[in-house]
C-alpha cells in the first residue's frame, strides 16, 4: 500500500514522502496514529493544500522535543528497588519504571515507548546509560542509577 507521510517516521521517511509499506503496518499503525494517509489523488491534493500547516506543526514538535532534550541531557535518575545482598534485584527496572521516574522528576512528556533500554530490563544494582527518543530527530542520553534497598 502506498501512503503519504504526514510526519517524519523513523526508518521510513520524511513529511510528504510517498512510501510503499505493508498493508497491516499502514492500517494498524500509520493511519490510526495519524502519521500517514493512503496515497489517493484526493489525499495528495489535500496534503499539498495543508503542507505548510503540517510543516509548521512538525517544526513546533521538533522545537518542543529539543527543548525537553536540552533539559534532559545528562540527567541522572535514581531508582530504588528491593535487592538481595549480592546486588541482584528482586524483579527488574523496565522502561515503564524509568518513564514513571522521569515523570516524577518533572519531565511529563516522556512516555514509556520513548525509553530505550539497550540490554533489556535492568536486573542488578548499578549505573546504566539509556536513551530517550523524544522525537525522530532527538535522542538524549540519560543515566539511570539503580540502588538496592536491602529488605
Amino acid at each position: 500500500m502506498q501512503v503519504i507521510l504526514l510526519e517524519k517516521v523513523v526508518n521510513l521517511g520524511n513529511l510528504g514522502e510517498i512510501v510503499r509499506v505493508r498493508d497491516g503496518y499502514a492500517r494498524n499503525f500509520l493511519i490510526p496514529q495519524k502519521k500517514a494517509r493512503r496515497a489517493t489523488d484526493a489525499a495528495l491534493k489535500e496534503f499539498e493544500a495543508r503542507r505548510a500547516e503540517l510543516e509548521k506543526i512538525q517544526a513546533e514538535k521538533l522545537a518542543a522535543a529539543e527543548a525537553l532534550g536540552g533539559r534532559l541531557a545528562g540527567y541522572q535518575l535514581k531508582i530504588v528497588q528491593k535487592a538481595g545482598v549480592d546486588g541482584r534485584l528482586f524483579g527488574s527496572v523496565t522502561n515503564a519504571d524509568v518513564a514513571e521516574g522521569l515523570k516524577k522528576a518533572g519531565f511529563e512528556a516522556v512516555e514509556k515507548a520513548q525509553v530505550r533500554l539497550p540490554n533489556g530490563p535492568l536486573k542488578a544494582v548499578g549505573e546504566y546509560p539509556i536513551q530517550v527518543a523524544l522525537h525522530a530527530d532527538v535522542t538524549v542520553d540519560v543515566t539511570v542509577v539503580v540502588e538496592g534497598d536491602i529488605a
